[in-house]
């Protein structure tokens, strides 16, 4: 669909078992002016097999290998024409009007370059309604964890969306830039996200779209690899995005965050105590010396990115919108 309002993208892995019910629930859409892409990175499982045989009106993109969330999902708007790009992880389901209430909020408004989706773990409990982030770089989903009595049900300004569920308007992608595909996966949409914000554009959330996620069914909840992809990316989030007086802050934070993560694994209280759960002291070490040195290599050439696009919003403006919506070290350890 050339003329589509809306590309759909979906990037998969092994995502098999959730495809299915993902894609059925983009058939009940009462917006049906958007196509869908799928962009399969070197599944194993009968992913390509199924979507063919069962969706053919699915776009299907190809690779070999897992490339990668960011290198997936940019294949996939290179490859599509819409005014308006909605990203979806494989492992979830949308509400019907999930699609209409996004492209609405977006449509009327042009200073508004992404929309959020309300993302529920199951019927009650929340996943994201929007993005705060730790002061280090690391994002932290609004409301994660809390029972969904309706206390984020106003449409309102948040930080960025989710990449799990939410719109993008291609203008301001081409303003910004795609995903930075060094990351590979984790903290790619706190990167884009904030550039969006640095370039002026902002961000919305609508909580009449409601997505259901099985979360990190694909890239697994604690691993040691999440584990060192999240804390090298967001030393880059920083290094690409801050102003220059909170990125003189960002080793304070980063130290207070341990400490709090020590506290998590001495109460078992949190995710970090749950991969302690299953690492050695040395392994944790490990991984993050791996991350730091990892994310040492690529400095310059983040430094680089850092000035790739026009910021229309002053340092000042910028580092009062992360303080408004800056989440604790206390909440992102232990609030799970």
């Amino acid at each position: 669909m050339k003329d589509a309002a809306v590309t759909v993208i979906i990037p998969n892995y092994n995502g098999k078992a959730y495809l299915s019910d993902c894609l059925n629930s983009l058939r009940n859409q009462t917006f049906k002016d958007f196509e869908i892409i799928v962009v399969d990175n070197g599944s194993t499982d009968g992913s390509v097999e199924l979507i063919k045989q069962v969706f053919p009106e699915v776009t299907l993109i190809i690779f070999n290998e897992n490339t990668g969330f960011s290198h997936a999902c940019n294949a996939a708007i290179k490859a599509s024409e819409s005014p308006f790009v909605a990203l979806l992880n494989n492992d979830t389901e949308v509400s019907p009007q999930w699609l209409k209430v996004l492209f609405e909020s977006m449509h009327g408004s042009k200073n508004t370059g992404m929309a959020a989706s309300k993302i529920l773990l199951d019927k009650m409990t929340i996943d994201s309604t929007g993005m705060l982030i730790y002061p280090d770089g690391i994002g932290r989903q609004r409301g994660r964890g809390e029972t969904d009595t309706g206390q984020y049900d106003d449409k309102t300004d948040v930080l960025y969306p989710s990449g799990c569920a939410c719109l993008l308007r291609r203008k301001m992608l081409d303003e910004t830039g795609l995903f930075d595909e060094d990351f590979f996966a984790y903290c790619e949409d706190v990167d884009l996200g904030l550039r969006g914000r640095l370039a002026g554009w902002l961000a919305v959330f609508c909580p009449d779209a409601v997505v259901y996620h099985k979360y990190s069914e694909t890239g697994g909840k604690y691993s040691e690899f999440k584990a060192f992809l999240v804390e090298r990316n967001r030393i880059w989030v920083a290094v690409k995005n801050f102003p220059l007086q909170f990125l003189l802050k960002v080793p304070l934070y980063t130290f207070k965050r341990y400490i709090w993560q020590m506290y998590s694994i001495a109460t078992k209280r949190g995710s970090t105590a749950r991969f302690a759960g299953g690492v050695s002291a040395s392994g944790m070490a490990a991984v993050f010396l791996k991350a730091y040195s990892s994310a040492a290599v690529k400095i310059p050439s983040m430094l680089k990115k850092r000035m790739f696009f026009k910021r229309r919003i002053t340092a000042l403006e910028f580092s009062n919108m992360l303080k408004k919506h800056e989440v604790s070290a206390s909440e992102l350890i232990l609030k799970d």
